[in-house]
């Protein structure tokens, strides 16, 4: 069943389109991927379709029995103020399982009441009106949806700590995992995610897959995340020169779709044009001759050339960045890095303790670990951005560093484009600042715009062209490739392959790491040394054999504890815990049954006097009486049971 449709839809900016005659459907238990470059029109194809932004032209269908639910990428600039905490934060998704659980306590309120006062008739009417208003509130979730509010937040990589902290004091990155954990736990029938893999480690990466290729409702989502498409996605609307093509099956699929229908357009074209040329040079010889019959069949050809449908080949593809790095011509010592014993703290908090590492040259080494567990602390330690508390962090000989911050700190706001790179690089010619700036698509309007408003693929774009005009031979990243469009990541990808040099990076773009990793190190302040090493095979699945080997581990440790044998002393404790909250429960359960009995009898007296009262001759009213005296006396040997 078709749930949503966009028909035409067409947005111009003035005289600027940004989206021409997109048309596409989407089915129930569909999950859509959206992909383009940056720019290209994907978030503003979610507005049309939530009717936050009107369409110049066309229409779309969504289906109204069907509740939506989206999260866009810039949700992290909109930063939650007030004092409720994250937990609170989730549960206020709720607000009809929140007003159900006032109305079960204001009645339970005016039960008691009316049960102090003697006033048994008001009191069977509210209390049967509070048996459903539980019912309600059960079937709607209620017993449940606090529980899961808080699971879903550990989910997203939250600690149990932070569940308690104001969402005022949340970063960017955090806010963005607070919103999509709130509209997830609401499970709407169509999900919309914009960039939902921005600041998500792996093993949340990991869940949020699972999640969604589970999820049984229907999922349009835009993302740069090339595993993460191939992963989830059933369908991909490419969106490319303001238009749309549909495509079956997940990234990988529709772009050898893409291929080979642009090879099959190129080779009809190409023969066409053969043909063409043919039947033109038959109409200038016709014309040469010059002789009756020859101009009847220059008419006849000519009509032909007009009939033809025209085969028009595909735009090419939107430009990509130009990108290499420039290697020192003086190479670095073997050893690049040593870490040893090193540690960093922010005020009493430790982050990084104790750890050791060597990096030698050449190798491209990336960092793995838990959203907080120190990474970008690590790259900055590197470079020498911050100090550590204590050990050693040693540079080899010759080293010279190029870093990439994924924050893009290193840009001053008060800047335009070309006077950061002009305020950088004071004793190179316009011209080569210029030419750089081109490389990573700035044009002359662009290079003038001030820093403080470029987007976020622009920033990480001119951070980028900063580094490139450096002699390194050291490449430190972290999170390079946020904010960059699929060819962008693999422009990048490929510059990293043909540098000479030692790359350390940190990454949770498992398609980067596959490319690029000939090394994984994982943080990890619970072992020895503070990380596990992952040395990879040429050639080797980077991501598929972390994952691996980390399952193995947890496998070898869940294994041990089932091992361990267990103290007597230990065994007894845990069945005393049992027993007592086996207790606890039964005197709740019988406390409740002794409060409800009565109120039941008192029923079934009434029900009994109607009856054979005002009911003996209703019929209708007699059998509905009886069903329900059924129910009661059923409902009441339960009750005597829990009693005795």
């Amino acid at each position: 069943m078709i749930v949503l449709s966009a028909t035409g839809l067409s947005l111009s900016f003035g005289d600027t389109p940004v989206l021409r005659d997109v048309s596409f459907s989407v089915n129930e238990g569909d999950r859509l991927g959206i992909i383009g470059v940056n720019g290209a029109g994907k978030t503003t194809l979610l507005r049309l379709i939530t009717g936050e932004a009107e369409p110049s032209e066309g229409s779309v269908f969504l289906s109204r029995d069907k509740s939506v639910g989206v999260l866009y990428q810039n949700t992290a600039e909109m930063a939650l103020k007030g004092e409720e905490t994250l937990l609170d934060h989730m549960i206020s998704a709720f607000p009809e399982l929140l007003a159900q659980e006032e109305e079960i306590t204001a009645r339970e309120t005016e039960l008691s009441r009316l049960s102090e006062a003697g006033d048994e008739a008001a009191a069977i009417r509210v209390g049967a009106a509070l048996e459903e208003a539980h019912r309600r509130y059960a079937a709607g979730g209620g017993l449940e949806f606090r529980g899961r509010c808080r699971a879903m937040l550990l989910r997203m990589g939250f600690t149990e700590s932070e569940l308690s902290l104001p969402v005022s004091a949340l970063s960017g990155g955090q806010n963005t995992r607070l919103a999509l954990s709130r509209l997830l736990c609401r499970e709407p029938d169509i999900l919309m995610l914009d960039e939902p893999t921005n600041h998500l480690d792996i093993a949340a990466l990991t869940w949020l897959e699972d999640f969604l290729v589970s999820y049984p409702k229907t999922v349009l989502l835009i993302s740069h995340d090339r595993y993460f498409l191939d992963r989830v996605t059933t369908k991909t609307l490419h969106i490319e020169h303001t238009r749309a093509r549909l495509y079956p099956g997940n990234y990988t699929k529709a772009k050898q779709l893409r291929e080979e229908e642009n090879a099959s357009t190129e080779k009809r074209y190409k023969q066409q044009q053969k043909d063409i040329a043919k039947i033109e040079a038959n109409i200038a010889f016709q014309r040469r001759c010059g002789q009756e019959h020859n101009f009847v069949t220059i008419r006849a050809k000519q009509k032909q050339l007009d009939r033809m449908e025209k085969v028009e080949l595909a735009p090419p593809s939107p430009k990509d960045i130009r990108l290499s790095f420039r290697e020192s011509e003086l190479p670095s010592g073997n050893d690049v890095l040593t870490a040893k014993a090193l540690s960093f703290s922010f005020g009493e908090k430790p982050l990084i303790e104790g750890m050791d590492f060597l990096i030698r040259r050449g190798e491209r080494v990336l960092f793995l670990g838990q959203n907080g567990c120190g990474k970008s602390t690590l790259m900055k330690l590197l470079v020498g951005r911050l100090s550590p508390r204590s050990g050693r962090l040693d540079t080899g000989a010759n080293v010279k560093i190029g870093y990439y911050d994924q924050e893009n700190d290193t840009l001053d706001e008060r800047n335009t484009v070309f006077s950061e790179l002009r305020e950088t690089y004071p004793h190179k010619t316009d011209f080569e600042l210029r030419s750089a700036l081109a490389l990573f698509l700035f044009g002359a309007e662009e290079m003038v715009k001030p820093v403080s408003v470029l987007s976020g693929g622009e920033r990480a774009r001119l951070t980028l062209a900063k580094l490139v005009l450096t002699e390194i031979n050291l490449l430190v990243l972290d999170e390079p490739t946020n904010h960059l469009d699929i060819g962008s990541r693999e422009v990048l990808e490929e510059a990293i392959l043909g540098f000479g040099g030692t790359v350390v990076a940190v990454s949770h773009d498992r398609y980067f790491i596959n490319r690029v990793a000939t090394r994984l190190v994982e943080l990890d302040p619970a072992v020895p040394h503070g990380c596990r090493d992952y040395p990879l095979s040429e050639g080797e699945d980077g991501y598929a054999c972390y994952r691996r080997m980390r399952e193995e581990r947890e496998a070898a440790a869940t294994a041990e504890k089932k091992a361990t044998p267990v103290s007597e002393g230990k065994l007894l404790y845990e069945q005393a815990k049992r027993e007592n909250a086996e207790r606890r429960s039964q005197e709740r359960r019988r406390s409740a049954a002794e409060k409800k009995i009565p109120l039941l009898e008192v029923e079934l007296e009434e029900l009994q006097k109607e009856l054979f009262g005002s009911a003996a001759t209703n019929y209708v009213r007699a059998a509905e009486i009886e069903a329900r005296r059924a129910e009661i006396e059923e409902e009441l040997l339960s009750l005597y049971e829990l009693t005795m």
